[in-house]
């Protein structure tokens, strides 16, 4: 090796291929979207379609500081507004007199308690379930959601007084 040469060994890659980031990844963005859809199915469909997004612009977003944040914010959104198509079919469904079926997949206490996160406004069940389940810290949560450190830290407080509330009265709706 001459004088002022780089070891190969220490030479990296400038950016990771989109192979190696969806196998690190997929696990945790499905995750997250299950606990943020309630639905298992769901959250496959949800991860899968973030990740084809990002495979179709992998040359932009794999340049990303953090491609797993800009995948974490296509579910947290897309998540979001699954619910609300999901809760309209829903009362579409109790009117005109059919019954949903749901399928527990998890125990009773902790489907209670995400069906709660669920129901918090947007960005609270996005910073809780980003906090919670995918163990962000508050600085990649505010950089997942494009928000200030400090207006994370005011989302999970008002979800926490929220969900105390809610889960001590068993009202998790």
């Amino acid at each position: 090796m001459k004088t002022g040469e780089i070891p190969a060994t220490a030479v990296r890659p400038l950016r990771e291929d989109f192979e190696s980031f969806y196998a690190r990844e997929l696990g945790r963005v499905t995750g997250l979207a299950y606990v943020l859809s309630g639905s298992r199915s769901g959250a496959d469909d949800l991860a899968q379609d973030a990740f084809m997004d990002a495979y179709k612009n992998w040359d932009k977003i794999g340049a990303y500081d953090n491609p797993g944040a800009w995948v974490r914010r296509v579910v947290s959104n897309r998540a979001v507004s699954k619910i609300r198509r999901k809760a309209a079919e829903a009362r579409a469904l109790v009117r005109l007199g059919g019954a949903s079926r749901t399928v527990a997949e998890l125990s009773p206490d902790v489907l209670a308690t995400w069906a709660a996160v669920r129901a918090l406004p947007q960005r609270q069940a996005q910073t809780v379930a980003l906090r919670y389940y995918d163990q962000a810290s508050i600085l990649e949560i505010a950089r997942i959601l494009d928000l200030t450190e400090n207006t994370v830290k005011t989302h999970l407080l008002r979800a926490k007084r929220t969900l105390t509330r809610t889960l001590d009265k068993g009202d998790t709706r």
